[in-house]
């Protein structure tokens, strides 16, 4: 399986930090925080990453390269504009196949190890959840008894990790260009074609430079 990490955002959350420094390559315990992300795929047993880059995209096809110092090899998606998360996979089609992937948001840290995945069967993904953080406590979808994820506005609610595994369908037949993936994701939940499961360990959302100061914080106490 391949996986596919989102890095082509603007970081403007995370100004002034990002003025010169794209968000993945922002400092998190001594390496940058995209490189978190790659040693534990690696770990995972992951062998091929795409990256979609934008804002700053060749400081950090610089600062990575073709991804061997991390036992992975590293195809480069390039928008001239970010893409939002659908266009951005959309474009990428052509590296990740046919085949479903792990996606995973450039600017959230999780201690998920990757090693046991779900199958998606017929579904069109599958997501993490968690329980809703304080800057997002309306969360975003149902998660039911049954690991069927839906949009229904009953409690609990839960919040999106940033993290899924795609079958390259839900956006394929989606027409190139700038569009958002979370319509297509509703759209696949109303047809009943989306599981999930609450991620119960930690997960952090590094989408303020607070958070990012915690985050480093915390890793280096561990």
């Amino acid at each position: 399986m391949k996986a596919m990490i989102l890095a082509a955002g603007l970081g403007k959350r995370m100004r002034p930090l990002t003025d010169d420094c794209p968000k993945p390559l922002l400092p998190v315990a001594d390496k940058p925080l995209i490189v978190h992300h790659l040693e534990r795929l690696a770990s995972a047993g992951f062998r091929e990453v795409v990256i979609n880059v934008s804002y700053r995209g060749d400081q950090i096809i610089d600062a990575l390269g073709d991804g061997h110092h991390y036992g992975l090899s590293i195809a480069w998606s390039r928008e001239a504009t970010p893409l939002e998360t659908g266009g951005g996979i959309r474009q990428a089609l052509p590296l990740l196949g046919t085949s479903p992937f792990l996606l995973i948001n450039g600017d959230v840290w999780c201690d998920d190890d990757f090693r046991q995945l779900p199958r998606l069967d017929n579904d069109l993904s599958h997501l993490w959840l968690i329980d809703n953080p304080n800057h997002h406590a309306s969360g975003d979808f149902h998660l039911d008894d049954h690991g069927r994820v839906s949009d229904h506005r009953q409690d609990p609610r839960l919040t999106y990790a940033g993290i899924a595994l795609i079958d390259p369908a839900l956006v394929a037949d989606h027409a190139p260009g700038t569009f958002p993936l979370a319509p297509l994701l509703r759209q696949a939940m109303a047809e009943d074609r989306v599981s999930g499961h609450q991620h119960e360990g930690q997960w952090v959302d590094v989408g303020t430079p607070a958070r990012l100061q915690e985050l480093d914080t915390r890793l280096r106490q561990a």
